[in-house]
């Protein structure tokens, strides 16, 4: 959290796009604004469901690499820490104090593997991804040599088509390892399937999701048939959490996106074929843009281009309104189409973006709104740490 004291002398341009007490209309564009009124209800609605049905919610850490966004999920939502995909994002989180962390992914340098040992001094319980024997060794001997416990997950490919294991054999065979070897702890399971969480319909999604609970009620069939039953299996994200909390395998949730919510999320349909982002979860993010030239009369360009979002997953939506519409970018320009020629210079438009996580990564601060005024600045913590 950003206090007043620090906040003191920074130049609104320079330093940041906005301070506390401004008027959103006097934000400095392009930048990220967060509706807090609308990111405290998703926040607090995807707590109660957790909690409603049993399952532990671990927050996604990469969607917005924010530690104060963070510690809003754990004190309104209950989430009981981090999920990270990369060891320089866990180490902003442990530094922040924050104390149970996942790695949900591998890591395989031994520099790497090394700052990770470390990170237990923070006082956090760190988890990290395993699909490969040879990792356990290369995990271990940092263990030690830091006098460290590293928790690990066995992951496995349940349809996403990138790391983890097919097989219950292989499964069974990396825990016993893990578990024998010292300085590491076999936690449980890593069963996230990404490849259908942006698939429109929600029978899709449900079948898709079929095939993984079976796949992993039967690893954990055979884990417990060894003596080796999993405290933890995780998963579960923003297009699916509902398949894993009602499937009595999974008992810890992965969800990120929710949070924020993007258009490409907001497209995928609910069980009744409505869009999510009108019902079950609401827009709180946002680029915020500025008309800066209108010189053809029915198409008008704003300054948040490809330098201020991530495209890979489709264009913005311009939030509220459908008498305009964004419909190509460049680097530093965004065209809106505007047949009626209503759009005014230096009007502010609100942008949904495509996709948050990548969007948020190019970007330095989160200006949190409420009812038309600044109410706070939040750093985005761990903004380009991809090592």
């Amino acid at each position: 959290m950003i206090s007043t004291a620090m906040l003191a002398g920074l130049e609104v341009g320079y330093d940041v796009p906005a301070l506390p007490g401004m008027a959103e209309a006097d934000i400095q564009t392009p930048c990220l604004i967060l509706d807090l009124d609308a990111l405290e209800r998703n926040i607090r609605k995807m707590g109660n469901y957790a909690k409603a049905h049993g399952m532990r919610h671990r927050a996604h850490g990469k969607m917005h690499k924010s530690v104060d966004v963070l510690k809003m999920q754990m004190e309104l939502g209950g989430a009981v820490g981090v999920c990270c995909q990369k060891v320089s994002e866990a180490e902003v989180f442990a530094r922040a104090g924050i104390k149970d962390i996942l790695v949900s992914n591998q890591v395989r340098d031994v520099a790497k593997i090394d700052r990770l040992a470390r990170l237990p001094k923070y006082g956090a319980r760190v988890i990290v991804c395993v699909d490969d024997l040879t990792n356990v060794a290369d995990l271990s001997a940092a263990a030690e040599s830091q006098n460290a416990l590293i928790e690990c997950f066995v992951e496995i490919d349940c349809g996403a088509g990138r790391c983890g294991v097919k097989t219950t054999e292989e499964v069974i065979r990396i825990a016993k390892a893990i578990e024998i070897a010292p300085g590491l702890k076999f936690a449980g399971l890593q069963a996230y399937q990404g490849a259908m969480q942006h698939m429109d319909s929600y029978d899709q999604r449900k079948s898709k999701l079929d095939l993984a609970i079976a796949q992993v009620a039967d690893a954990v069939a055979g884990l417990k048939a060894i003596g080796l039953e999993p405290e933890l299996v995780s998963g579960g994200g923003t297009g699916s959490y509902y398949f894993e909390s009602s499937s009595g395998v999974y008992n810890e949730l992965q969800c990120g996106s929710y949070a924020f919510m993007d258009a490409d999320y907001g497209r995928i349909q609910d069980k009744d074929g409505k869009r999510i982002d009108q019902g079950e979860w609401e827009n709180a993010l946002f680029i915020l843009t500025s008309v800066m030239s209108h010189a053809k009369p029915n198409l008008a360009v704003v300054d948040a281009g490809l330098k201020a979002q991530s495209v890979d997953s489709g264009l913005p939506f311009v939030y509220g309104r459908d008498d305009v519409k964004y419909i190509k970018c460049s680097d530093e320009h965004g065209v809106i189409d505007d047949p009626n020629g209503v759009l005014q210079i230096n009007e502010k438009l609100r942008l949904v973006p495509g996709h948050c996580d990548p969007t948020c990564n190019v970007h330095d601060w989160y200006v949190g709104v409420r009812n038309g005024k600044v109410e706070t600045l939040w750093p985005v913590s761990a903004r380009g740490k991809a090592y």
